[in-house]
C-alpha cells in the first residue's frame, strides 16, 4: 500500500513515484499495472531509466553528505548529473526524490513540513527519514 488515505487500493509508480489508484478497468490486471502514463512506461524502457538511476544514486549521494535532518533541494540534484544541462532534469530530479519517499528512505518537505509527494507543487525539499 502507498501513502495515499483512499479507500481503494493504491500502489506507486515505479519511475516517478506518484500514487496510483485502483481502477474498475484495471480488475483483473491489477498486479500487473506498474507505471501512472505511458510517458512514464516509455521512461522506464528507454534512455530515460539510466538517467534515472544516475539520478536516485546523485540524491542518495547528496543526502548521505548532508548528515542527519538536513535537506537536499531536487535542483542540486539536476546540476550534479546534468552539469550545464540541469533544468531538463529537474522533474526527472524531483521523480527521483518522490522514488525515494516511496521506498521509505526519505521525505519531502515544504515550509519545513512533510507534503505527500504526489500533490507537492512548488519548491521541495529532500530528507532522510
Amino acid at each position: 500500500m502507498s501513502r495515499s488515505s483512499s479507500p481503494l487500493p493504491t500502489k506507486d509508480c515505479a519511475v516517478c513515484g506518484r500514487v496510483i489508484t485502483w481502477r474498475k478497468k484495471w480488475e483483473r490486471d491489477w498486479d500487473l499495472v506498474r507505471y501512472c502514463s505511458d510517458a512514464c512506461r516509455r521512461r522506464a524502457k528507454g534512455a530515460g531509466a539510466a538517467v534515472d538511476a544516475d539520478l536516485d544514486r546523485a540524491l542518495a549521494d547528496l543526502l548521505d553528505a548532508r548528515g542527519t535532518n538536513k535537506t537536499v533541494c531536487p535542483s542540486e540534484v539536476a546540476r550534479a548529473v546534468g552539469g550545464d544541462d540541469w533544468r531538463d532534469l529537474m522533474e526527472p530530479a524531483r521523480a527521483a526524490a518522490r522514488r525515494l519517499v516511496a521506498s521509505g528512505r526519505a521525505e519531502i518537505t515544504q515550509g519545513g513540513k512533510v507534503v505527500d509527494p504526489s500533490t507537492a507543487k512548488g519548491p521541495i525539499r529532500v530528507r532522510r527519514v
